[in-house]
C-alpha cells in the first residue's frame, strides 16, 4: 500500500470491455481497472464507455487482489500497472470527496451506457507515416 494513501479512502474500479489484437483478429478480455474521480462523473452523465459495472471500495479491498476478483467475473484480469494505476485513482476521490457520494461504499453500479462500437483495443500499435504530418502554407514560417 502507499502510505500516502488511508486505508479507508474511497476508490471506484470498473469493468471494462475490451479487446486485444491476436494474429489479425480482434478477441474480447474483460479488464478491472480503477477510474478516477473525473472519470466516473463523465461516464454517470451518460458518455459511452466501455464499462459495464463499477464497485466502490475501500483502499485497502482494492489492494487484495483475491477480494477484487470477487468481486468481478471469473473471466476478468487487472489492468496492467494496477497498483500505481489504484493508488493515482484513489488519491483523485481524495483531491474531490464530493464523487464518493455517486455510488456508496460497498454498491455496484451497472446503469453506465456500455458500448462496444469503438473499440477500445490494448495492445494496438499506432504507424505514424508521412501522410500524418500537418500540411502547412509555404510561408508559415516565414517574416512577411
Amino acid at each position: 500500500m502507499s502510505n500516502d494513501i488511508p486505508a479507508n479512502a474511497y476508490v471506484i474500479l470498473g469493468l471494462a470491455h475490451c479487446f486485444v489484437q491476436v494474429d489479425g483478429k480482434l478477441q474480447p478480455v474483460q479488464i478491472i481497472e480503477p477510474i478516477p474521480s473525473a472519470a466516473l462523473e463523465a461516464l454517470l452523465h451518460g458518455l459511452p464507455t466501455s464499462y459495464s459495472e463499477a464497485h466502490a471500495l475501500t483502499y485497502s479491498q482494492a489492494m487484495d487482489t483475491a477480494n477484487v476478483l470477487s468481486h468481478f467475473p471469473s473471466t476478468a484480469h487487472l489492468c496492467d500497472d494496477y497498483g500505481e494505476r489504484l493508488a493515482a485513482a484513489t488519491r483523485t476521490y481524495l483531491a474531490r470527496p464530493q464523487s464518493t457520494a455517486h455510488i456508496p461504499l460497498g454498491d455496484t453500479y451497472r446503469d453506465f451506457n456500455t458500448s462496444t462500437e469503438r473499440k477500445r483495443v490494448l495492445n494496438s500499435e499506432r504507424m505514424v507515416t508521412a501522410a500524418d504530418n500537418i500540411k502547412q502554407h509555404a510561408y508559415t514560417h516565414q517574416v512577411l
